[in-house]
């Protein structure tokens, strides 16, 4: 007698085989081929480096400690942080792929240092946008005072 996983009852939630499918040789249409010759060709630039590395908190707040307190240790950067070392590593390893520090290894300690050029090229891009968004702040200020008049 077989079983009752041998014997293939339909399902009631099955649903007919379709013309189209059964032409296509299948239930699933074939997928086209993605297109990737653009992202393939794609390299980042130093400003995308840079703006990419500012993206983060950690990563901003790590260039403040290095301002205030230039060449601490990897541990020294990472204690105020909930992070641990190869956490804070890896913060570093964006933050010196962006050329925004330099690290220097004495026998077991890695001091962190700033790099301020990335910074520097990254404010010369902003201040050519600067007049856009000055404008608009420009009326702000106009509106917002002929509001409070009123």
């Amino acid at each position: 007698m077989p079983s009752a996983l041998a014997r293939k009852q339909p399902s009631r939630f099955a649903r007919p085989i379709s013309h189209t499918a059964k032409m296509l040789g299948g239930l699933t249409p074939p997928v086209p081929q993605a297109i990737l010759r653009y992202m393939a060709k794609y390299s980042v630039s130093d400003l995308d480096r840079t703006f990419s590395a500012l993206a983060d908190p950690t990563r901003r707040a790590v260039l403040v400690r290095l301002k205030y307190k230039p060449g601490l240790s990897v541990s020294e950067l990472a204690r105020p942080f909930s992070l641990k070392l190869p956490g804070m590593t890896k913060h570093l390893d964006v933050l010196s792929d962006a050329g925004l520090i330099t690290r220097t290894k004495t026998g077991r300690t890695v001091a962190v240092n700033l790099s301020p050029a990335p910074m520097r090229e990254a404010i010369a891009w902003l201040s050519r946008y600067e007049h856009f968004w000055t404008v608009s702040l420009d009326r702000l200020a106009v509106l917002v005072e002929e509001d409070g008049e009123q």
